[in-house]
């Protein structure tokens, strides 16, 4: 990867949290790092001289950049250590060695302990984390040793053992810690209650456990024993900001690949994360352009296809969003809820910010292709023939037939150009007649156009249905442009678009780019209308209460408003004030009745 195509990168990189991975020009792993923000993260590496020669070699070396997307800061620390574990990369100095973040381990056992672990086994016993320091785990194994009595010896509580009187009561039993299972002094079935209540809060389910320890802490208090009351107070509020453990690592997803799709008009973008022994190891993404009107589906079989003979991966299991076929032998899972979801949330995730990525990249290197493809697929989906890159979009707007106005917005290139647009007081049509209007304010500005010879628009969009759409025909009509100028009409209800001589709408993908700018246009036509139609209330509503003072008509209160701005100032002039304006018996007049309305 040249120079110019690290810029390129480094400016489109988001602003999330993440892992960042730096690749030589033979694609060999450099370094593995982690950031809160991994666009401010990566481009401190390249804007400044660094003290460390290490890291000086290191970025002369970096030819490529890659990044995974991650929900949280906490998520970036454990990827970044699954990965450096994985991956060694030859700069990366701390986290090479075997150890790793600590587990919270409930042992598969009778009586199961509870206790941390940097080792996970597979065994059957569940394992929670990891979490990002041993300070963590310690506070939460304090917290539960402080709500449960469990056990902490390592003895073989069998029902034989126990029977046969094998064990007796240590320490923990008789300083509270411990209820003795060991000499059968508790059931199993209210020992695994405790465990289930452990797993609930490990888990981030606390709700039953902390309205139980809400009780209990009642209880001392109103029992006056002050002492208890405040331990399970200070024990609830560490409960309270105890945080659910990341996706980034389950134990229980182990070697599977994980594949989501995102989408547009010509491209679709797969995204693949790799899960070995419970770790995420590799993040890869892939841009496959569609032929013809290949689907979703289609296009994630062809990218898992790519992407596991490039990398040589076949893991019996896939995870995907939707239901694919890919033969007999994988089997494939489409999670609904929990851990399993949520990695396939995170593939998304990175399979979203790969497009967006790209789309900034086109901008750069190439500002006008965006454009350039959005009108091409514009002209496409509405059948014109040739690319609307200037477009002219109408709307109506009265209420009850009072100040009827009409507004034109004009979209070049997919983007609106306010200078261009226009409001319209209705001049021939008295009353709310919404058609009769629309034919009107098409008329006059087309008619505008052509003896201005303007360039004409390659679109006309009109707001409404058959009937407004019926309108603007007729006023095209009028000036011989029926058939030369393209015009459709869009309704709301269901965002259907209606040509001329055509009884059947038009229906496009609600996620389409094309509708989304009709869609834009509609809504800057009415607001741009509306904004108009209120200033023009607000006038006649001024301008009513001027003339209603005896020998004010239309043309003085004009000329007042003009003047002084407001009826409010016109209410505090004075006579020689007013005079000078409009003479001095209209001042008296106007002095005379704000005096007794007073």
């Amino acid at each position: 990867m040249s120079a110019s195509a690290i810029e390129l990168k480094l400016k489109t990189i988001p602003e999330s949290p993440g892992v960042y991975q730096y690749f030589d020009k033979n694609q060999r792993i450099l370094y593995v790092g982690k950031a809160k923000n991994l666009k401010k993260r990566v481009l401190s590496y390249f804007s400044k001289n660094h003290d460390s020669h290490r890291i000086a070699v290191m970025v002369k070396k970096i030819a490529d950049i890659k990044h995974i997307v991650v929900e949280s800061e906490m998520d970036a620390l454990l990827l970044e250590n699954n990965l450096i574990k994985k991956l060694q990369p030859r700069f990366n100095v701390m986290l090479r060695d075997d150890k790793t973040y600590p587990w919270l381990c409930i042992k598969n056992e009778r009586f199961p302990r509870v206790f941390l672990t940097r080792r996970v086994i597979k065994d059957g016993s569940e394992y929670f984390g990891p979490y990002p320091s041993l300070k963590a785990v310690k506070i939460l194994l304090e917290l539960i040793k402080g709500l449960y009595q469990l056990r902490t010896c390592n003895y073989d509580l069998s029902a034989e053992k126990i029977s046969n009187g094998k064990y007796k009561k240590c320490l923990e039993y008789h300083i509270g810690n411990c209820q003795a299972p060991c000499e059968d002094l508790q059931t199993e079935a209210d020992y695994n209650a405790q465990i289930e209540a452990i797993t609930k809060i490990v888990k981030g389910n606390f709700k039953d456990s902390l309205n139980n320890f809400k009780q209990q802490m009642q209880d001392y208090a109103e029992a006056m024993r002050f002492e208890e009351a405040q331990r399970i107070k200070n024990k609830i509020k560490a409960l309270e900001k105890y945080q659910a453990k990341s996706t980034v690592v389950n134990p229980k997803i182990n070697n599977v690949d994980v594949f989501s799709i995102v989408s547009d008009e010509g491209y679709g973008y797969i995204n693949y994360l790799q899960i070995s022994h419970g770790a995420i190891i590799r993040s890869h993404t892939i841009e496959l352009k569609k032929k013809l009107d290949e689907t979703d589906k289609e296009l994630l079989e062809l990218g898992i296809i790519e992407i596991r003979q490039r990398f040589k991966e076949h893991s019996p299991q896939i995870y995907v969003p939707f239901e694919v076929d890919l033969g007999e032998e994988t089997q494939i899972s489409v999670p609904k809820l929990g851990d399993k979801k949520a990695i396939v949330d995170l593939s998304t995730r990175n399979a979203k910010y790969f497009r967006m990525e790209r789309f900034k990249q086109m901008k750069i290197v190439d500002p006008d292709r965006h454009t350039k493809r959005l009108m091409a697929q514009m002209k496409e989906d509405l059948r014109l023939s040739e690319a609307p890159k200037h477009i002219e979009c109408f709307d109506n707007s009265n209420i009850q037939g009072t100040n009827p106005v009409a507004a034109c917005v004009v979209f070049k290139n997919g983007k609106p150009s306010k200078k261009d647009y226009r409001k319209f007081n209705i001049k021939t049509v008295e009353g709310p007649d919404d058609f009769a209007s629309m034919e009107e304010v098409v008329y006059r500005r087309y008619r505008r156009l052509l003896e201005e010879g303007e360039n004409l628009p390659q679109l006309v969009i009109v707001d409404g249905g058959k009937g407004q759409l019926s309108s603007g025909v007729k006023a095209l009509e009028r000036l011989g442009l029926r058939g030369k100028l393209p015009i459709i009409g869009i309704a709301k209800r269901l965002e259907e678009l209606y040509y001329p001589g055509d009884q059947y709408p038009l229906y496009l993908d609600k996620k389409s780019e094309t509708l989304k700018i009709i869609q834009r246009l509609r809504d800057e036509a009415h607001r741009f209308g509306i904004t108009f139609h209120r200033q023009k209330r607000s006038k006649a509503a001024v301008g009513t209460e001027l003339e209603q003072i005896e020998g004010v008509g239309e043309k003085t209160a004009i000329e007042l408003l003009k003047h002084f701005r407001s009826v409010k100032r016109i209410k505090s002039a004075t006579k020689a004030e007013l005079a000078e304006i409009i003479g001095p018996s209209k001042a008296q007049k106007i002095i005379n009745h704000y005096a007794a309305e007073s």
